[in-house]
């Protein structure tokens, strides 16, 4: 996964800004919340306008985050690579040779702890360190696992992206419109 055309992906979270984003001069775009009936339509869409889709395969209203799910969006859905917090989901995208971003929520040691543990088994392309507003995590996980880190979450100002981004982080993701505005040509 090559982010080095990009330091901020925008994170859709609301399908007005869909059309802008498609428009913009990003390559990778991060789809959440969308809806499984919207769901092609919008990967192809995107597709057309040249963009690389990762999905946020948990957040699929009206699909259970299981294998089963993994393989109907590998197989029908196609997007460019899958984000989740479940082994298995990654696992499987992983088999359809699609990217495959692992997100972590990091609340204490002991998740830190089991999300080294779980990335040993996965061995995704990239983690999602979330919150994206932990410097010296961001830099420890890189050291650590050599796996390109994308920040994300909590991170609300451009200080916020450049500390995620010195850490050691590849880019980061946002659903700030503001922040999107930084990088749009």
């Amino acid at each position: 996964m090559d982010l080095s055309n990009s330091k901020i992906l925008p994170a859709i979270r609301d399908l007005k800004d869909l059309d802008k984003v498609a428009k913009s001069d990003y390559e990778y775009i991060v789809l959440l919340n969308t809806h499984i009936g919207q769901l092609k339509s919008l990967v192809k869409m995107l597709k057309e306008h040249d963009k690389k889709v990762l999905l946020h395969a948990d957040l699929v209203q009206g699909l259970k985050s299981d294998e089963y799910a993994a393989q109907f969006l590998c197989r029908d859905i196609r997007p460019e690579g899958l984000i989740s917090t479940r082994k298995n989901v990654l696992l499987t995208a992983k088999k359809a040779n699609l990217l495959t971003v692992q997100r972590l929520f990091l609340l204490d040691s002991i998740a830190l702890e089991s999300s080294y543990n779980m990335i040993e088994t996965t061995q995704p392309d990239c983690i999602e360190v979330l919150p994206g507003i932990i410097p010296h995590i961001i830099k420890e996980i890189y050291e650590k696992t050599k796996i390109p880190i994308i920040a994300g979450g909590l991170i609300r100002s451009d200080e916020e992206v450049r500390a995620a981004l010195e850490a050691g982080a590849s880019a980061v993701t946002t659903s700030n419109k503001q922040l999107w505005q930084k990088e749009t040509k």
